[in-house]
């Protein structure tokens, strides 16, 4: 479970990472774009290669389904809920944090950090965690860290705290990490494998879609697509490792 935590915490700390470039240099609203159409890319392979797949080794087709959907509801009732409490603004690169909600904020940005860390727990059970997997959240993060700290500074947020939640976000990510660890290794729930998986493809997929590919397709366009393309084959080189 320790080793999940860690790589969880890790693929997390892309986020600080990311702070720390945004007040250190100042990264183009491109390069940004492209590194979120990247990762998205990796993710989506990560979720039809990894998660879908082996949960169909253990359920039928209709119930992974469900499951998916479920995930994707679930987390798009809580991402919902957040931006009417004043998180929706929580990636801008231009400071329209200023008018949100701290708090809801830092939930948002915990939010999408648990379901992309619950299923590196899930990799980590499964003989070492999926370097296609870590990539992409790293390259999803790595983006989000930069543009969202960007937003937050010109917004008057205070250096400590900026890098505080995303202090907050790494433990956080860590411990959903550790979660999905847990929840396949405890023998009374490994019939729940396909559930586990299936609902964490589905609110992975939400996020990717919810907070990556708006903020890339905003910058380049029609080029979206094919840095997305080119992401999900690096998933597949990756996988094949």
């Amino acid at each position: 479970m320790g080793l999940a935590f860690f790589w969880g915490a890790t693929g997390a700390a892309a986020l600080l990472v990311g702070a720390v470039v945004a007040y250190v240099g100042s990264p183009s609203r491109n390069l940004i774009a492209i590194v979120m159409a990247l990762g998205a890319g990796l993710l989506i392979g990560s979720v039809a290669f990894e998660l879908i797949e082996d949960a169909l080794d253990v359920a039928e087709v209709g119930k992974v389904g469900g499951y998916t959907l479920l995930g994707a509801a679930v987390f798009t009732l809580g991402d919902w809920y957040l931006d009417r409490r004043g998180g929706g603004d929580r990636k801008d690169s231009e400071g329209a944090q200023e008018e949100g909600s701290p708090l809801a904020i830092v939930f948002g940005s915990v939010l999408d950090g648990i379901p992309e860390s619950f299923v590196l727990g899930l990799t980590v059970l499964q003989g070492g965690v999926s370097v296609g997997l870590l990539v992409g959240v790293m390259l999803s993060n790595l983006p989000e860290g930069m543009s969202s700290s960007a937003g937050l500074r010109i917004a008057g947020w205070p250096k400590g705290r900026v890098f505080g939640m995303w202090l907050v976000v790494m433990l956080v990510s860590g411990a959903s990490a550790a979660a999905g660890y847990h929840f396949l290794s405890d023998p009374s729930l490994s019939g729940s494998a396909a559930v586990a998986q299936g609902f964490a493809a589905g609110a992975l997929l939400a996020m990717v879609a919810d907070t990556l590919l708006p903020e890339a397709y905003e910058v380049e366009g029609v080029f979206t697509g094919s840095w997305v393309a080119i992401g999900f084959a690096l998933s597949l080189i990756l996988t094949s490792v």
